[in-house]
């Protein structure tokens, strides 16, 4: 007889509330000034945890947390070129739990160009090549949120237009949280 493996609604408030201790911490812990001279290329990596919110298709509306559970865990290099601009390349496994059973959905091959703006934030365009056969682009705002001399933490809002595998387009409304180092 298999047991079966479920993240019930206690564990997912358990995230949730682990995730706001994290971005209170960074918060209110002192930041540092970057007061020496960037070097550049500069290589950045960057880990996190994505939870797709809702998502829009011609189909149908469906929201993360109601019939199911899907979380992603991006994890990237990014090499900066200068101030301004870079490249990235990130690779996101998601594992999705529902009706009790939990497996790996997919993996997304996300590779893009860094735009560094105003105000500590970041725009990434990239593009995306799922292996359950989706495709297409995703438009990413990131925030640095806790700013320290070797790491930061962030958090990214993803949008993620999909298409293919005999599946209508989709957009896909995200929140993303992550440390760079």
């Amino acid at each position: 007889m298999k047991k079966k493996y479920s993240i019930n609604k206690t564990t997912n408030l358990s995230i949730v509330t682990i995730m706001l201790l994290v971005i209170l911490t960074s918060l209110t812990s002192k930041s540092y000034a970057q007061n020496e001279v960037e070097v550049f290329p500069k290589i950045k990596a960057t880990v996190g945890i994505v939870h797709p919110i809702v998502t829009f298709s011609s189909e149908e509306t469906t929201t993360n947390f109601k019939d199911y559970y899907i979380v992603g865990m991006p994890i990237a290099i990014n090499v900066w070129k200068n101030k301004s601009i870079g490249f990235s390349f990130e690779i996101v496994p998601t594992i999705k739990t529902d009706d009790g059973l939990s497996k790996v959905n997919s993996v997304l091959i996300h590779p893009g160009i860094l735009v560094r703006l105003k105000h500590e934030l970041t725009f990434a365009g990239r593009v995306a090549f799922e292996t359950s056969g989706r495709y297409g682009f995703t438009p990413v705002l990131s925030k640095a949120i806790g700013i320290h001399k070797d790491y930061n933490y962030y958090v990214s809002v993803p949008v993620p237009v999909r298409f293919g595998n005999d599946k209508p387009a989709s957009v896909t409304l995200g929140l993303q949280f992550g440390i760079s180092f």
